[in-house]
């Protein structure tokens, strides 16, 4: 009897191949999957064994792509996927997986991609379901508890009625994507003036020139275009495109889109005239756009714009500052009690609470803390008067005025700190190399030795904690590095340690540069095109011969650039070979290839030049 006992009790210990699946993300380094960690969805990581179960039990994949900073992904897991009822549907008949779109750009970018092309638009959450093969079969964004709950009980039944057809449709939709092989354009035929014609000409057509941005709804900042559009204005100025240019930089800069008390930008604005931002703080957002007013002010000798990325460059510093010398990722669009913006925005009973008489005056006036409120929820402080405009209402001289000014607003920083935004703590290597292109550019052109020292540091976070010799992770948090370096990883930290070695002279620093220019180019860049990741997973995915501008620069195009000033063989020229047909189609959304592919027909034009002139001095 004890034999059969302690056989039985070995039986109990030992888990069943077929054992119940259980929720993998509780104590996720990625603060995002960890707060999935307690839904009762069981959710898987992404990965081989994900999509091996799939497969074997012949489900559907439901990949819901997010971030931490995403308040529509707050609101969705409230509503779905800490629901019974939906849990139910989607641990019993599908293979539930989350995915934080920040360790997995190359996975995200490819399933916006098929949102957009299947409904238009795309957004976060994003929410595909994919064949146990990897194929693409329905995409969705945000949707409300019981829609959402609907669409997974059509899904099921359609699913155990039809899954063999669904399969052979996913699949069949996936091959008509696959592209021909890209047509080459040698550099010497690449015209040049025509890309820049085309690129000015479709940014005054998308431009809009009674509030800045472009488009007609809501307004992103798009800085790589921007950052296109001043070298283009500085190569050849155009009396339109300088107006845009300077009134979109007001625009982003004066209204919503900037925290007027606490410095920083969020990530857009949801209106077209730039008043009401989703709350979102991203780093990269700090990166760019203090880059792209320090570039503005130099190109459209405009100094204001150098206190703009002053204050941008501060916020990062004071705000997104991590462990070990790098930045962390975002602060969230929701308070500690999961409302949106909640920390930015004034009722009339938090001001009074906080100031009065002329201190209160002062802050009504200064930021337009009276009248309607400009949100739904409360007053959102942007710039209204000046303070050489208070002088006279005021009657206080302006040195009086600047020091009543850092008075009221030190107070309602202090009042407002305990609904201060979560952080998403993961370090990216991306962001953290395109950080440290900012702070070197910022220590370069504002002369603030902060600057420099913090640069220093992110330095040093990259290369001592992200690079382990021979391969760059994507991500670290926790103590943990986590993920895969994507392309953007390689490219943007390659670009930021190759900025300090210019700035601090380490030629250690600039041969690392070098080495990770090398690998990404081994790793993501064949003859036909671009790789975002060199192990997706996802089958049936086809090389794009050149990668867009998004809120993020083109990684192809800034590898494009720093290798050929560094000269590192043929393949940047094949890349601009096989990229020119589709730029020249779609110019302002490859911005950045354009600029390169305009770089290298002058540089081209330039040596025809200096080739005739010789020979005719020959003979």
């Amino acid at each position: 009897m004890s034999r059969i006992l302690l056989f039985l009790l070995c039986l109990a210990i030992v888990p069943a191949s077929g054992a119940e699946p259980v929720n993998q993300l509780k104590g996720h380094p990625s603060p995002y999957l960890a707060m999935h960690g307690d839904d009762p969805v069981q959710w898987q990581r992404w990965g081989p064994e994900a999509l091996e179960r799939a497969r074997r039990e012949n489900k559907l994949l439901y990949i819901s792509s997010g971030y931490f900073a995403c308040h529509w992904c707050h609101v969705m897991q409230r509503e779905s996927y800490r629901d019974a009822a939906v849990a139910d549907l989607l641990n019993r008949f599908f293979v539930p997986v989350k995915v934080d779109r920040e360790l997995q750009p190359a996975l995200d970018a490819h399933l916006v991609g098929f949102v957009e092309r299947t409904r238009g638009q795309a957004g976060w959450p994003l929410n595909v379901f994919l064949t146990p093969e990897g194929y693409p079969l329905v995409g969705l964004t945000y949707a409300p508890r019981d829609r959402f709950l609907q669409l997974l009980q059509r899904l099921q039944l359609l699913w155990q009625a039809k899954a063999d057809e669904l399969k052979r449709t996913a699949r069949e939709a996936a091959g008509a994507l696959g592209r021909e092989p890209p047509e080459a354009t040698p550099l010497d035929r690449v015209d040049g003036e025509l890309l820049q014609d085309r690129l000015v000409t479709a940014a005054l057509a998308l431009g809009d020139d009674l509030e800045g941005g472009f488009g007609r709804q809501s307004r992103f900042p798009m800085a790589p275009q921007w950052s296109v559009l001043l070298q283009r204005q500085q190569a050849r100025p155009n009396r339109a495109l300088g107006h845009l240019i300077v009134l979109t930089l007001d625009q982003m800069a004066g209204q919503g889109m900037r925290d007027h008390l606490g410095g920083g930008f969020f990530r857009y604005t949801i209106d077209p005239s730039w008043q009401v931002p989703h709350y979102e703080k991203m780093l990269y957002s700090q990166a760019l756009l203090s880059r792209l007013y320090l570039q503005a002010a130099e190109v459209l000798q405009k100094p204001r714009y150098r206190e703009v990325a002053r204050d941008t460059l501060d916020f990062a510093l004071g705000e997104l500052r991590g462990d070990g010398g790098g930045f962390i990722a975002s602060l969230s669009a929701v308070d500690p009690d999961n409302r949106e913006g909640g920390g930015y925005l004034w009722t009339e009973a938090q001001l009074t609470a906080v100031l009065e008489g002329e201190e209160l005056e002062f802050a009504r006036r200064r930021w337009r803390l009276q009248g309607p409120p400009n949100t739904g929820d409360g007053w959102l402080p942007v710039d209204h008067e000046s303070l050489e405009d208070l002088v006279e209402g005021l009657e206080r001289p302006v040195a009086e005025l600047q020091r009543l000014e850092r008075q009221v607003r030190r107070k309602l920083l202090q009042a407002r700190a305990p609904r201060a935004h979560p952080r998403d703590t993961k370090q990216l290597a991306a962001w953290n190399g395109l950080m440290l292109s900012a702070l070197v550019d910022g220590a370069q052109r504002l002369g603030e030795p902060r600057y420099r020292d913090a640069a220093r540091g992110v330095r040093d976070f990259l290369v001592e904690r992200l690079w382990d010799g021979e391969r760059l992770y994507r991500a670290r948090d926790g103590g943990r590095a986590i993920g895969q370096a994507a392309l953007e990883d390689y490219v943007y930290v390659a670009r930021g340690l190759r900025d300090w070695a210019g700035y601090s002279g380490s030629k250690a620093d600039r041969e690392l540069a070098r080495q990770l220019m090398k690998r990404a180019w081994q790793l993501f860049f064949a003859a036909d095109g671009w790789r975002r990741s060199d192990d997706l997973l996802i089958p049936g995915l086809a090389p794009e011969p050149a990668l867009s501008d998004g809120p993020l620069p083109s990684p192809a195009a800034m590898l494009i650039a720093m290798s050929r000033e560094e000269g590192l063989g043929e393949r940047p020229r094949r890349a601009l070979e096989i990229s020119y047909r589709t730029v020249l189609e779609n110019g302002i959304w490859y911005a950045t290839q354009a600029e390169q592919l305009i770089e290298a027909a002058a540089g081209g034009r330039r040596q025809r030049d200096a080739g005739r002139e010789v020979s005719a001095a020959a003979e």
